[in-house]
């Protein structure tokens, strides 16, 4: 874990750097992921899947930190930040001819307050614009899927573990 992570994998220290897109009433930025990042974000997979992976009986204390360090790409992640603090991320990387939503951890605590719903609108905002088809996998029996239904996403395929969504680009 970095220097300034805490235990429960937020970070204090985080500034909301200048070029933040911050929305007006909810106090949230995305900022631009670095390497140093990973072991935070880590830990976030860890507490946010935990549940899901237990119920489907997938749970490993080191393969949940371990694939997410395995597909980091700060390059395509953004950091999300509230009140200056580390509450979560979310990569939109090109893949197979559309952008794939991965990695979209929100805190726990920061959950059912508007936050994610926030945050994927100004996603699918910069994807609409760039008249992108979104992909993403969300493990079966997740809530998170219905923050997904809400934005536009529905099933494109499904297997025991995980249901694979997809959204065309709005306006399109």
């Amino acid at each position: 874990m970095d220097a300034g992570a805490t235990e429960s994998g937020t970070r204090s220290d985080i500034a909301v750097p200048a070029g933040a897109t911050p929305t007006t009433a909810g106090g949230w930025a995305l900022c631009s992921a670095e390497p140093a990042d990973i072991e935070a974000i880590a830990e976030l997979r860890a507490t946010v899947m935990r549940a899901d992976l237990e119920r489907l009986g997938r749970y490993d204390e080191h393969r949940v930190r371990q694939r997410l360090r395995d597909s980091f790409s700060p390059q395509h992640s953004s950091i999300i930040t509230i009140d200056g603090e580390l509450a979560g991320c979310v990569t939109v990387r090109p893949a197979e001819g559309r952008l794939w939503l991965e990695h979209f951890y929100l805190a726990p605590h920061r959950q059912g307050r508007g936050f994610g719903s926030a945050v994927l609108r100004t996603v699918l905002e910069r994807t609409d614009a760039q008249g992108m088809t979104v992909g993403l996998n969300v493990l079966q029996g997740s809530a998170a899927r219905r923050l997904y239904e809400r934005h536009g996403f529905v099933v494109e395929a499904q297997d025991p573990i995980d249901v694979f969504m997809v959204r065309p680009p709005e306006g399109r």
